[in-house]
């Protein structure tokens, strides 16, 4: 149950972040510069357009559907805590009902804005709370020492990674609500939170974290990892970081491999281009400093035979007196 719950999880977070991340980076690539002079900054605390995209709608819908999968499985795990009379996984899974309630707010707000045509609700507010969402997401993991030797701190410490990437990129938004580059950023984030979600039921539930470990489980949500020895900590750390770099590098290629398909759908922003190549100033530079060295060396070349003659006259000169005195004598 344990790996199907991560497994899910990890697959919706994938699912939205993917999403996000190839709307708002074909939204940036397609954008054609205007010659309209710049319109004037408009208030962000004015009520959300009407006319939202149909690609933030369907986003909203996935972040309601994971939320209420989330507060489900929340109350289950509570109901087992409350049966294995276990304090610690009770208000653990308190916690995550919270912030899923707040994930399931900004998406119904979101919901309600598009298909309710008298409902406003400000773009700022609205943004605040998602920020709000991740930041308390945040101190989940980052205050979860049940076991401070266990290696499930490892991983959660490394997930923290992408949450900081989305709560920031959310705060971003805040500042400049137009952008599609935050969005983009809080994408990548999520795909990475979702790739290290699908990694953390893996190793928690198989045999991919170490040998010598193993879970054990005061309740369904919450567990532990020990290990035999401190050989076996350090090892498993040690994977956990070898693991989380492996899932860098390969978003990382992916993105690449992705940019380059959506450059060639649909080129670059000519924006990127007004500039002046240097290559014609260097080309002009080199003109001029290779005719100003051919005239140097023409102004060189005809000092030297001036002062070759001079020297040529005034040797002459003493063998024509001492001639001329030869044959008086």
């Amino acid at each position: 149950m344990g790996l199907f719950t991560y497994t899910v999880a990890g697959g919706a977070l994938i699912l939205i972040g993917g999403w996000e991340a190839l709307i708002s980076a074909s939204e940036s690539l397609n954008k054609t510069p205007s010659s309209s002079p710049p319109s004037p900054p408009q208030d962000t605390n004015k009520p959300a357009p009407k006319t939202m995209s149909f690609s933030s709608t369907v986003t909203f819908l996935l972040i309601s559907v994971i939320s209420v999968l989330f507060i489900f499985n929340s109350v289950i795990s509570l109901s087992d805590a409350v049966r294995s009379k276990d304090n610690t996984g009770l208000v653990l899974q308190l916690e995550v009902i919270t912030i899923a309630v707040l994930f399931l707010l900004y998406s119904l707000l979101g919901i309600f804005t598009y298909i309710i045509s008298s409902f406003r609700f400000p773009l700022k507010l609205h943004n605040l709370i998602y920020a709000f969402a991740f930041g308390e997401e945040f101190l989940l993991f980052y205050s979860q020492s049940k076991d401070p030797s266990g290696i499930e701190n490892r991983y959660y410490d490394l997930i923290l990674v992408p949450i900081a990437i989305c709560m920031f990129s959310t705060v971003l938004e805040l500042k400049n609500p137009k952008s599609s580059y935050p969005r983009l950023g809080r994408g990548i984030g999520l795909v990475l939170q979702g790739m290290w979600t699908l990694q953390m039921g893996c190793s928690f539930y198989s045999n991919l974290i170490t040998s010598g470990c193993a879970l054990h489980e005061k309740s369904r949500g919450n567990y532990t990892i020990k290990c035999k020895g401190h050989p076996e900590y350090h090892r498993g750390r040690a994977i956990a970081t070898l693991q989380f770099n492996c899932h860098l590098a390969l978003l990382i290629t992916l993105g690449i491999g992705l940019y380059s398909v959506f450059c060639k759908k649909y080129g670059i922003n000519r924006e990127y281009t007004r500039y002046k190549p240097l290559g014609d100033v260097g080309v002009t530079q080199f003109d001029n400093r290779s005719q100003f060295t051919l005239d140097t060396d023409d102004e060189d070349d005809g000092d030297e035979i001036r002062s070759v003659e001079m020297q040529k006259t005034i040797v002459s000169a003493p063998q024509i007196a001492v001639n001329g005195n030869g044959s008086h004598g």
